[in-house]
């Protein structure tokens, strides 16, 4: 009988001291780090050259400020007047876009991933990449590319942008399917509009832009490195 209490109060005693490790919450792995930082934040503190970031950390810039974190084959940097929440998308650093202009570079199609409103931007190859987002609003973005094609994704429709091209990405129905519908009205009219074959029915959320796209993507003097990468 001694026995059996002396077994049972150390069965409790392990319980007791085992329990709040295992209850205790598994600490958030860092996703990257900053590598350049101007007027910025992380969370409310001020964003430090160094300082690492974790999945949920939001990262904004002032209107002449600027960051740009290091995150495993991905480079990301926020421009000026700009906000993001870092993120890891089942095991994918990626960036929520909530405001401003967000260029990011990849090594590989699954690198990063990069969500703004309902879209989400990637990679289209393994070869280097580098895209542009600009948040103009909930329903409405330009996503263009200066190296490498991209896919956009909206509610399961994935569009290609070609390497120097962009497109506006249409959010609001009535945008995308202009005041007759995605595909209805004028077949002409909707030719000439688009520059290519008549739109389906449905939801046509992606619009050509040409706009000098590479010239505007290139002035936004993103280092040699930013543009690298595989540098470590």
């Amino acid at each position: 009988m001694q026995g059996l209490r002396a077994s049972l109060a150390a069965f409790i005693i392990f319980g007791l001291t085992f329990s709040p490790v295992c209850a205790a919450p598994k600490p958030t792995a860092s996703l990257g780090t900053i590598i350049t930082a101007d007027h910025a934040r992380v969370g409310d503190s001020a964003a430090e050259v160094g300082t690492t970031v974790f999945s949920g950390d939001r990262l904004a810039t002032d209107a002449q400020g600027s960051v740009q974190i290091h995150a495993g084959a991905a480079r990301l940097l926020l421009q000026g007047a700009s906000a993001a929440i870092i993120n890891d998308a089942e095991g994918v650093p990626s960036a929520n876009l909530l405001q401003g202009a967000a260029t990011f570079s990849t090594g590989n199609a699954r690198a990063f991933t990069l969500f703004a409103s309902r879209a989400a931007i990637r990679a289209q190859s393994d070869a280097p990449t580098i895209g542009r987002v600009t948040y103009l609003s909930d329903k409405e973005l330009l996503v263009a590319s200066k190296r490498g094609p991209l896919t956009v994704t909206v509610d399961g429709e994935t569009q290609i942008v070609p390497e120097g091209a962009a497109y506006r990405v249409e959010l609001d129905p009535r945008m995308a399917q202009g005041p007759e519908g995605a595909g209805g009205g004028n077949k002409d009219h909707d030719n000439k509009r688009t520059g290519g074959p008549p739109l389906r029915a449905g939801r046509n959320y992606f619009v050509p832009v040409v706009i000098g796209v590479v010239a505007v993507v290139t002035g936004l003097a993103v280092s040699e490195a930013f543009e690298s990468p595989n540098r470590p």
